[in-house]
């Protein structure tokens, strides 16, 4: 087997590679390319791949460069895409933009997320693409955020089979498995919705349904938790949904307290990264570091290496094993379209990723998860069409975007910013 990651030199990578390791045997594993255009932070990022895989035993090749297409051109059997167009001076600029003009500033959701989906969205095409040409039975697996939009505007217009990844649903199971004092194999988790939009409605232990006692737990923590400088949804909105919402509704549940926190002055999450890759960065090149630093926690993603290699496992062995991602609804939620994106628990074998059959979504849910699927779809056309319309329809479409009042202002604004990363919108961009 062999793997490309687009996005290489990501201090995610070194997560990624200690999962693969993990799993090289199984999947029979020959070479991972990593590939990035910057290219010092990708030579410290691949030889310290090296070393680990060195380390363990590992029996692949770990190899790097800055041609996309000559990697893919290798024929590889599955693609990974964990880019950021702009970096993380971009995803300050986006955060700064929310802030602003008075909205949430966040990479994933409102104004931030609508302007990484639009200097993103073109270049996953391209490399869907090179896929179509050159690697066409070749499975394209996306980390990328904003994963919703992402994945949608692949499974819409890549032509190669594509299936959205992330991080949080393993999160939480393995929350759930550690309140529990379980192995997190033992927790099944019915998290359903849209990506970074999603609400967990059932869990499991084995046979037992403990979703009462978990949903009481957090409802008591919630109600006991101190006047901290951490903003905390009230205990009510867990009894009212019947149900654990994910940490990004948030955004949409507490968005007054959030912005005010924002525009208190705190830091930037961008500013925040910045400072924890440089920290990063400076460990993976020193040459008798072999493992993964204790610090590489701080930048997020946790559990990203595990998701990855047994989605991969799951695909390439075809054990049939559920594995909560990003793929086509296909009556999954009947209440959503067929041919939309959700996130859900999905059946995994060799043939791709089938969505489970599940309840609709409660009414307090579907709303706001037709009106984000909404959003999204308006965003991708956007960004393909470069029509200023429709990318101001999706601003007005987002429930944490401008109003009619300001979105034309908050729209000229974000392409000024943007200017390098949208020549799809013309020459005033």
């Amino acid at each position: 087997m062999k793997i490309v990651v687009i996005g290489g030199a990501s201090t995610y990578t070194p997560e990624l590679i200690d999962g693969l390791i993990d799993h090289a045997a199984d999947l029979g594993l020959t070479r991972v390319t990593l590939v990035d255009p910057n290219l010092e932070r990708l030579t410290v990022v691949t030889a310290f791949a090296q070393r680990m895989v060195a380390h363990r035993g590992g029996r692949f090749v770990v190899d790097s460069t800055s041609d996309r297409k000559a990697a893919i051109q290798s024929a590889p059997d599955y693609v990974l895409t964990q880019l950021r167009v702009g970096g993380q001076a971009a995803r300050h600029s986006d955060e700064m933009l929310g802030r602003d003009h008075g909205l949430i500033g966040q990479e994933t959701t409102g104004i931030g997320g609508f302007a990484k989906a639009l200097r993103t969205v073109p270049v996953i095409l391209d490399i869907a693409a090179d896929m179509r040409t050159h690697a066409p039975h070749a499975t394209i697996i996306n980390f990328t955020n904003p994963a919703g939009i992402v994945t949608e505007a692949l499974a819409r217009h890549a032509g190669v089979r594509a299936i959205g990844l992330c991080n949080n649903a393993m999160t939480a199971q393995r929350g759930i498995a550690k309140r529990l004092n379980v192995r997190p194999d033992e927790v099944h988790i019915e998290q359903v919705g849209l990506n970074h939009l999603n609400w967990i409605r059932h869990i499991r232990v084995g046979q037992s349904d403990v979703t009462t006692y978990i949903l009481e737990q957090a409802m008591a923590e919630l109600a006991s938790a101190s006047d901290d400088d951490d903003i905390h949804i009230p205990a009510t909105l867990i009894g009212m949904l019947q149900a654990l919402p994910s940490s990004y509704l948030d955004y949409f549940y507490m968005t007054n307290e959030i912005i005010a926190k924002q525009q208190s002055g705190i830091p930037t999450r961008a500013e925040v990264v910045m400072d924890v890759e440089r920290r990063l960065l400076e460990r993976y090149a020193d040459v008798h570091l072999c493992e993964k630093p204790p610090e590489l926690m701080e930048r997020g993603g946790a559990y990203y290496s595990t998701a990855a290699a047994a989605l991969i496992c799951s695909l390439h062995l075809g054990d049939n094993a559920t594995h909560i991602v990003n793929v086509r609804n296909n009556g999954s939620l009947p209440d959503l379209p067929d041919d939309v994106v959700v996130e859900v628990p999905c059946r995994v074998n060799q043939h791709g990723a089938t969505a489970l059959p599940h309840a609709p979504l409660a009414p307090v849910m579907h709303g706001l998860a037709a009106q984000i699927k909404a959003y999204e779809l308006l965003t991708i056309e956007a960004a393909l069409s470069g029509s200023h319309e429709r990318a101001m329809s999706a601003l007005l479409c987002n429930p944490l975007g401008p109003g009619a009042g300001a979105v034309e202002r908050v729209w000229h604004d974000l392409l000024q910013r943007n200017t390098h990363w949208l020549p799809q919108f013309g020459p005033h961009a």
